[in-house]
């Protein structure tokens, strides 16, 4: 059998799932917040991915796309999905700040959960990825070694002044609700979302992933995002999916799910110091020559 064959016999098949814990990881006056934990399949402290979901920064769940997690799991990682404070009660930085209260969770928890706390990767999809680069590129947090972005908004400045053909989405009415308010009323709280403002030389890596059909977030923020940091002379890839819509990923082991996976293992594998064991030299030598 050929290695053609063998990759779409893979579309066909399902990945086993990992068992999660559900665990409450910040008390706020008004609500608690949880995350799904889902621990690495290898002994050891091992590094942990902090997965943060989509949905316009208004809906969606912690339970979103697990089959990346449990995949993750199994090659080594920890990894854990979190809910965060969403729009339009709760406004940017919020969410930001709710990662930094997961990070500092999972630190105080690190033994029980067999945590390296020096470790962390953010990984994000849409507005989760908005999320996870702001707070990559605004904690300043040593312990995050790198950041992944699926198909996210990086630059809400520029977002705002091209919205989306309304028979799609009313992407200004939803982009209103997070940073509070028109961009003429509050320009500067588009300005505190954009990612993009925030990188600078000591930016982490980063992984870029986006289908150039994408009309839900328009692909010109990822190529943004990309100049930013090679500008920067920050280490990052761009994994351009000429025909892959937004939420492409959504079946992991679809082509697009297949290419974005091998992406995400491979960066994991270059960021990490302590990589899970496993794999061979060219396939981690290929990724360091892509960053």
């Amino acid at each position: 059998m050929t290695d053609r064959h063998l990759v779409w016999v893979k579309c066909l098949s399902q990945p086993e799932d990992i068992a999660y814990k559900t665990l409450i990881y910040v008390n706020y006056t008004d609500t608690a917040l949880t995350l799904n934990y889902y621990p690495s399949q290898v002994a050891g402290k091992r590094p942990c991915i902090i997965v943060v979901h989509g949905g316009s920064w208004a809906k969606g769940d912690k339970t979103q796309l697990p089959e990346l997690n449990s995949y993750l799991a199994r090659k080594g990682y920890n990894v854990v999905s979190i809910d965060y404070r969403m729009a339009p009660k709760y406004k940017n930085p919020a969410p930001v700040m709710d990662i930094k209260e997961a990070l500092k969770y999972l630190r105080k928890e690190s033994s029980r959960l067999s945590i390296d706390t020096n470790n962390f990767v953010l990984l994000g999809r849409s507005a989760g990825a908005q999320i996870a680069l702001l707070a990559a590129y605004t904690l300043h947090d040593k312990g995050i070694k790198g950041v992944i972005d699926f198909y996210g908004p990086a630059d809400m400045v520029w977002g705002y002044s091209l919205p989306a053909n309304p028979w799609v989405m009313d992407s200004r009415g939803v982009m209103e609700a997070y940073p509070g308010g028109s961009y003429d009323k509050v320009p500067e709280q588009y300005a505190a979302s954009s990612p993009i403002e925030f990188v600078d030389q000591a930016s982490v890596p980063t992984l870029i992933i986006h289908g150039h059909s994408d009309v839900l977030v328009a692909y010109e923020h990822s190529r943004r995002l990309n100049e930013k940091l090679a500008k920067n002379g920050i280490k990052h890839y761009w994994l351009k999916l000429p025909r892959a819509t937004h939420g492409f990923d959504f079946i992991l082991n679809g082509p697009g799910g297949q290419l974005s996976t091998y992406a995400v293992e491979r960066f994991l594998k270059a960021v990490s110091p302590r990589p899970p064991e496993g794999g061979n030299g060219v396939r981690v030598a290929i990724l360091y020559v892509l960053l």
